[in-house]
Formats: C-alpha cells, structure tokens, sequence
C-alpha cells in the first residue's frame, strides 16, 4: 500500500498539542480524517517517547468497540485507562456513533490530563457541526484531499501526466491506490453515489433526492462560474424542465457546503474594498468528485486547474474570494473586470490570475488587463502552466509557473 504523507496537517496537530482544547478534525468524507489520527498522529506521539499505554485510539465503528458506544460506558473505559498524572492521548473516531457524544466530550474537557482528538462523518453527523458544538472550546483542524504536491511526493515522475491525471481523478486517497482510470472512475462514482448524495439524503430525509443530484450536476458543470440560487432556479426551469424554488436552491447549496464538498467564493470590489452579495462561485474540494458529477463529460483543463489552485490556496489558509475591478472603457461606459483570486491571510493579499497559457501577447494581455487596474500595493500574480520559470511581467506583475506553485508551499512568499 502506498504510504503518503500528511506533514501539513501533522503539524498542525503537533501545534495543538498540550491545548485545553478539543481538537476537531474536520472535512470531506475520504478525505483521510482517521489516517491522519492513527497511523500518522500515532506514530509521531511513539517516537516522541509517549508510551503506549497512553494512547487511547478508538475506532468507534470498529464490532469489537460496539459496547463502548453507551456515553457511560465510553467515559468509564476512558477514565479507567487513567492510571498516573502524565498526559493521555485520546483518539476517538466517527465519535458522532455515540448517542450525546458532546456532553462525553465536555467532560473531557474537565480532566486535566486528557488530551482529546475527534474526527466524525456520516448521515448522523457530518464533522463542520462539531466545531459548532463546541465553539470557544474546541479548535479546527481543517483536512483537504490529497494536493497535487502530496502526491507527487510521493510518487515523482513526469508532472504533466501525474497533472492529467489529478485534474480529471483528484486526490481521494483511495483514488491514488487505485490501479488504473477505469477503477479510479467506478471508484469516485460509488461515492458520488453511495457516500455523498446519501448521505445527506439520509441526514435531513431529503425526499425530493432527485433535485439534490440534479443541482450538484449543475454547479459541477459550471464549476468557477459566477451564479446564485435565482439563476440556477432558471436554469432548472428552461434546461432541465423542473421546478425547484429558489429557497430549495438556497437549502442544498448550504447542504452541500456543510458536507465540504464545496466551497463559497464571494465577490470583492478591490477599489471599493466592500463585498457584492451576487453572485457567487462554487467550487469542488476535489475535481475528481466533480468530475464524476458529470460523467467525467466535461474535464476543461483551465477550469480544472482554477478549480485546483483554489482548493490549494485554501489548503495553505488564505481566505479567498473573487476579486472586481471596475474601469470605463474609451467611450466611457463601465466596465467590470474580474480578479482570479483575491487570497488574504494576516496581513498579506495577493491577486491572482489563473492561466493556462500566456503563450501570446494577446493572451497575455487578456490576463494581465483586470490587474493593471489595481493601484494598491498588494502583490499581483499570474500562475500559468506554460511557464517554467518565475520572472515579471510589466506594471509589475509577477508569473509563476503552475508546477512550481503547486510544488512549493513558500513560493508566494517571495512576491510578498
């Protein structure tokens, strides 16, 4: 089996180490919630010197820890391991199997030397309600699919192949282990299918299940491209010939969202510095599921690789939202130009241009026209495939080649 690494994240739990907090892993389903837990967290605390006595991992979903889903029971099998002052670990999966899992949880909290992790999904719970649950007292570990970088860390060879087949398969991990595209395709077709769609169904007894299948389809095939719940509502009436309202709409989308299977990009007016309500864009946590919602039809290589550095600005903790410029074109009529990205975290914002090729002047003036309009001194980006080498282009504007961003977590740090 394929052993890939989760540095990211595992530092991110080394960080929370020894908090008072619960630490709540969160994301996509498949997305390796557990891996993470045990064997990766696991293994660390080992070879840290942390005896493994006191370690206590759980998979709740496990038959032999069935008796152990009574909240009394699991709070006294807990409490029981208990036998010095030193730090226990406890690691607890799919903690949503428990009836009243929040007040187990609370009283964690209370003694001093637990140091609890979770992670939990399925129709009964999906992990955004966790944190939820526990604001103030809990902190979020937030897990994305395996990046294009992660596997080819762990893979190598030719980039451009590994690139064709991340864009069109994605990063499930159990997609990487696959043996080739047809398995990689039934495979993201049965969770399309039996873990995504029903598990929402299942959750909120969905009973118009139809439509939700229906409406991810669409945001899938327009993935990157601006709409709202009005417009889909359109969509639904003149194109498929069913009547969905916009409040339903608006209902599944949140749905969606809180299943992580996609994500939110609100509009920025970058010279007004103020946020447009709509429209918005969606995009998929990863293009595989988004693939297999269009039959793997419709696999764009630019809206993929848009798709893909958003979920990558996202994995590396940047707020990111749709950036508007507005200008007056020679006859004096507005016009509004639109920003890729406008990626913010702390301080630091970056505008960003996503392009498949700036092989010509033309091309390269269509992408660069929205950032020649911005007068801040924010740094200004364009991430291209075709381009093997960073360099600067005029008024200032940076171009990163595809590959060295998606291989070098520090990159735009340079263009600071």
């Amino acid at each position: 089996m394929l052993e890939i690494k989760r540095d990211y994240y595992l530092r991110q739990l080394i960080a929370q180490r020894g908090s008072s907090f619960i630490k709540i892993i969160t994301g996509l389903r498949r997305a390796g919630k557990s891996y993470l837990l045990d064997p990766i967290f696991r293994q660390f605390l080992l070879q840290d010197g942390v005896a493994p006595d006191h370690i206590i991992h759980l998979n709740l979903e496990e038959f032999e820890n069935r008796c152990l889903l009574d909240p009394s029971a699991l709070f006294t099998f807990v409490k029981k391991q208990i036998a010095d002052s030193q730090t226990y670990y406890v690691l607890l999966d799919e903690i949503q199997l428990v009836p009243g899992f929040e007040s187990i949880l609370s009283s964690f909290l209370h003694l001093d030397n637990l140091d609890v992790y979770v992670t939990g999904s399925n129709s009964r719970f999906l992990s955004s309600d966790v944190i939820t649950q526990f604001r103030g007292r809990g902190t979020q570990i937030h897990l994305y699919p395996l990046s294009f970088g992660e596997i080819y860390a762990a893979l190598g060879g030719d980039k451009y192949e590994l690139w064709e087949r991340y864009y069109r398969y994605g990063g499930l991990p159990q997609v990487v282990q696959q043996p080739d595209d047809q398995a990689r395709i039934s495979f993201l077709e049965a969770q399309k299918d039996n873990v995504y769609l029903n598990d929402l169904i299942e959750r909120y007894r969905i009973r118009n299940s139809d439509s939700l299948g229906i409406l991810s389809s669409v945001i899938a095939s327009d993935v990157g491209a601006l709409t709202n719940p009005h417009k889909l509502e359109r969509t639904f009436k003149s194109k498929i010939g069913v009547d969905l309202s916009y409040h339903k709409i608006e209902d599944y989308l949140e749905k969606l969202q809180n299943a992580f299977l996609i994500e939110k990009s609100k509009r920025f007016d970058v010279k007004g510095k103020r946020y447009i309500d709509t429209p918005v864009k969606y995009y998929f946590t990863d293009p595989g599921i988004r693939n297999a919602f269009v039959d793997f039809r419709q696999t764009e290589e630019s809206h993929l690789m848009e798709n893909i550095i958003y979920n990558e600005l996202r994995r590396r903790g940047f707020k990111v939202d749709v950036g508007t410029v507005e200008t007056r074109g020679e006859n004096g009529t507005r016009q509004q130009l639109e920003v890729d990205f406008v990626a913010r975290k702390a301080d630091n914002t970056y505008y960003i241009q996503s392009a498949l090729t700036i092989g010509d002047s033309a091309k390269r003036y269509q992408e660069s026209r929205s950032l020649d309009h911005i007068n801040d001194h924010f740094s200004k980006i364009i991430i291209a495939k075709d381009t093997f080498a960073p360099g600067h282009e005029r008024n200032g504007i940076a171009t990163i080649g595809l590959f060295g961003f998606l291989l070098d977590d520090k990159i735009l740090d340079k263009y600071q």
